[in-house]
């Protein structure tokens, strides 16, 4: 497989930690985002959306959006397990996702971001406050409906702990004041620890 990722996407982030959990080998086309490397022609022919993450599979099927990519490595490699077995189970992960990839995540990437203090003239304190105040409202509602102390569901890893932790690190780089959310504090930080997370951190994959 063939994962077009940049080190610092959450959402190629997300499927990094996958790929490590299900132990599966995957070679890593780095798009540089800040260069605008997805707006390149070859990379569009490829992925129309110009965003990250997209992955070639085995057969050269070439699949985008991350919580779809997520949802085929859970049907087609079902070895690790991220969802759990029970209907209502893996309807409370799956919210729990979709707190993430779809409140938070998509008002704060890059081109929205970018927008903002492009075409907007938002300056950067006003962006900052922008960025904050979605992580708050979406990790607000994050904080009562996980679990904890180690997972985000139940007692093993699930796609809500693969979503979880890229969306910490992201609210870290711009200092997000995380002391309202003690669980998520503590579930991101016994994650983290984990060589499958480890592993896929924008640290370990960062250009040289």
């Amino acid at each position: 497989m063939q994962l077009y990722d940049y080190f610092r996407s959450s959402a190629a982030f997300r499927v990094r930690i996958a790929l490590n959990l299900k132990e599966l080998e995957y070679d890593r086309v780095p798009v540089n985002l800040v260069a605008a490397q997805q707006r390149d022609e070859d990379y569009l022919a490829l992925n129309p959306q110009g965003l990250v993450p997209a992955i070639v599979t085995e057969e050269g099927s070439v699949l985008t959006q991350s919580i779809a990519i997520l949802e085929w490595l859970e049907e087609a490699h079902p070895e690790v397990p991220l969802l759990p077995r029970e209907a209502l189970a893996r309807a409370r992960v799956r919210a729990m996702v979709q707190t993430v990839a779809c409140d938070i995540h998509p008002l704060n990437n890059l081109r929205v971001l970018n927008y903002l203090t492009g075409p907007l003239g938002v300056d950067e304190e006003n962006k900052l406050s922008w960025y904050r105040h979605w992580i708050a409202l979406g990790f607000a509602a994050l904080e009562q409906q996980v679990e904890g102390p180690e997972f985000c569901f139940g007692n093993t890893v699930s796609l809500a702990d693969v979503c979880l932790v890229p969306q910490v690190y992201n609210a870290r780089r711009f200092a997000v004041d995380m002391q309202p959310y003690p669980r998520l504090q503590a579930i991101s930080a016994a994650l983290e620890q984990q060589p499958a997370f480890t592993n896929a951190a924008p640290a370990a994959v960062a250009p040289a």
